[in-house]
């Protein structure tokens, strides 16, 4: 990667006139996540100018009225339809002000000078289409912030029916771990959609989001997309908390079909033929109901043992499952 000049470097990081960095979040029903993403941001010195741009789809918990009190400075625009992630950030750039932008999950903090890190990174190596910083839960514990591409038999391996085989899991593991290292600065094929940051022109250059993804799949897309003509990079000195899943399990009966319906178009996308798509739907089809099944005993057996929490989260596996039989088969199968 090359190096700019101590001149470029020293290019204002701040301006009265118009933002630096636009941060560009997409929101749906996370009030309380979301406020305490907004003041991660505003009460602590980021190091840069920066914007926020904030894209509701449709939230009901009071996310568009806490966001008009408590932070006036919030470009917001609100949508009357859950339009999915990947129109909601469209929508955020296109009116976002910013040479760089930056895309945020709500549920994550930003800690002190992280722009200005990414800034000065990307400044340093201005061949670099996209960076992305190191998650860490709010358990203390380092998530995996980078990936492979997925395959069709990392994806089998999920298959209730397949994964006991073992046939899978070597190209399970290599796409979903084995290839993490948390330390150090790496050239990777993706990067995890929670944070993800690029200059404007890299992220116009390679096609923006892709609105035929609504809730899974799009960091997959971007950085693929970026990664045909700029190097994606993983910066693990630069670190996000991301409390990670909290609006996807809130919300399963949007999620879970979404995720499902992401993967297929994506396959599509990347020269999966046609046949084999079909045997992967099936055998998806098939794996629903005996993961639902599984998911309702293992419920009920937490809840026995009085693991009321973990119960929960099978409960809402199992629904999100049988929202996906009953309401999605038919929009997973035109994928």
């Amino acid at each position: 990667m090359r190096v700019t000049t101590k001149a470029t470097l020293e290019e204002p990081l701040r301006c009265e006139s118009s933002p630096l960095v636009s941060v560009c979040i997409a929101n749906w029903n996370c009030c309380e996540l979301l406020h305490d993403c907004l003041l991660s941001l505003f009460d602590q010195d980021q190091g840069v100018s920066f914007e926020v741009v904030i894209v509701d789809n449709a939230s009901t918990d009071g996310a568009v009225e806490m966001v008009r009190d408590r932070f006036p400075q919030v470009r917001l625009i609100r949508n009357d339809t859950n339009r999915g992630f990947s129109k909601a950030n469209n929508q955020a750039a296109a009116v976002a002000r910013g040479q760089y932008l930056f895309f945020l999950n709500n549920d994550t903090l930003v800690p002190e000078g992280t722009l200005l890190d990414f800034v000065q990174f990307t400044r340093e190596n201005p061949d670099v289409g996209m960076i992305g910083p190191r998650l860490r839960g709010g358990d203390g514990q380092c998530q995996i912030s980078y990936r492979r591409k997925p395959t069709l038999g990392a994806l089998l391996h999920r298959v209730s029916m397949l994964r006991w085989t073992g046939l899978f899991r070597n190209a399970y593991y290599d796409y979903r771990r084995n290839t993490f290292n948390p330390e150090g600065v790496h050239t990777v094929e993706v990067l995890m959609g929670a944070a993800v940051f690029l200059p404007r022109e890299s992220f116009e250059k390679s096609g923006q989001w892709d609105e035929a993804y609504r809730f899974g799949g799009e960091d997959l897309d971007l950085s693929t997309q970026v990664g045909q003509t700029s190097p994606v990079v993983y910066v693990g000195s630069v670190e996000i908390v991301h409390f990670g899943r909290v609006a996807s399990r809130a919300n399963v009966s949007f999620s879970t079909p979404n995720v499902a319906i992401g993967y297929v178009h994506y396959f599509r996308k990347n020269g999966v033929g046609k046949n084999q798509l079909r045997v992967y739907k099936a055998l998806v089809t098939l794996d629903a109901p005996v993961q639902g099944i599984a998911k309702l005993v293992q419920a009920g057996v937490r809840w026995l043992r009085g693991d009321r929490q973990r119960a929960g989260k099978s409960w809402l596996a199992a629904k999100g499952l049988w929202h996906f039989l009953t309401r999605e088969l038919v929009r997973f199968w035109r994928a």
